[in-house]
């Protein structure tokens, strides 16, 4: 059974793993809910080692019990179908939250998206098929099943991921409309830091770099903490990206560096460090 049926992704929704900095030139631009163009989300139960993926291969696949109220669900919306086929929509739900866990989301979306064909109104269905969607890049199909989970379940947890996706699509006016919403939702921090750094993100792809900033900055983003979490790593790494395109290197360097006081190896700051001539940059170099 997945990890956390019921919520498919939601723990850990907001963690990223860091991709190339390089910049890339693309006609359909790419994700960037955090701190590049190149980020990507992924969930905490996605964090394996190499020996846990090649165990997860040898293990016989075994579609993963679909829990009894989401089951239920499914053959309340497919009433007018045999129970035979009742059944094979349960299995195939089984089988896209297996294909999901096992990293294989284009098999997922495709077993997702067929079955929210058939049974729309299941909630964990649509979450199901706009997360796998999302992780498969296929922005428009996940637009669609994520804010079909929204309206469902009145669940603003993934308005962020919607906004991510709405970028992704060159849709800069929806993002914008979605990071209201986001914001009328009252969401937890870790949530409504998300949405920031995404509309920031396409602030930045209009060449708005000194409006991202402020987006930032006038919220906090930039101020130091005793104890700071992922979200604030989050936004002083962007923070640095953004001074660093604009042409300001010491703050740019600054943040950088307040990332790398608390993760030394987060993301691409040791490289970006060492182009911008900071501390542990030239320490290397003399090393």
């Amino acid at each position: 059974m997945p990890k956390s049926w019921g919520s498919v992704a939601r723990r850990g929704a907001h963690n990223v793993r860091q991709g190339p900095s390089a910049e890339h030139e693309s006609t359909r631009r790419q994700p960037a809910t955090g701190p590049g163009p190149q980020d990507e989300w992924v969930l905490l139960e996605d964090e394996v080692t190499p020996n846990e993926r090649s165990e997860a291969r040898a293990t016989p696949r075994v579609a993963p019990e679909v829990p009894g109220d989401v089951a239920a669900a499914i053959r309340r919306a497919a009433s007018d179908a045999t129970a035979y086929r009742r059944e094979k929509l349960v299995e195939q739900m089984g089988k896209a939250a297996e294909a999901y866990e096992r990293h294989r989301f284009e098999e997922a979306s495709r077993l997702a998206s067929r079955l929210a064909e058939t049974v729309p109104e299941v909630t964990a269905v649509r979450e199901l098929a706009g997360l796998a969607a999302y992780r498969s890049g296929l922005f428009g199909p996940a637009s669609k099943h994520l804010e079909a989970y929204r309206l469902q379940s009145q669940e603003p947890g993934y308005l962020p991921l919607e906004m991510d996706a709405a970028r992704a699509r060159g849709r800069r006016r929806r993002v914008e409309e979605l990071f209201e919403e986001l914001r009328s939702e009252s969401p937890d921090p870790d949530t409504l830091a998300e949405g920031r750094i995404v509309l920031a993100a396409s602030f930045a792809d209009r060449g708005k770099t000194a409006e991202a900033i402020e987006l930032l900055e006038s919220n906090g983003a930039g101020k130091p903490r005793r104890n700071p979490g992922e979200r604030h790593l989050r936004q002083w790494y962007l923070l640095g990206d953004l001074y660093d395109k604009s042409g300001d290197v010491p703050r740019a360097r600054g943040f950088f560096e307040m990332v790398a006081r608390v993760d030394a190896t987060a993301y691409d700051v040791p490289d970006r460090l060492r182009d911008l001539g900071g501390a542990r940059g030239r320490s290397s170099k003399r090393s």
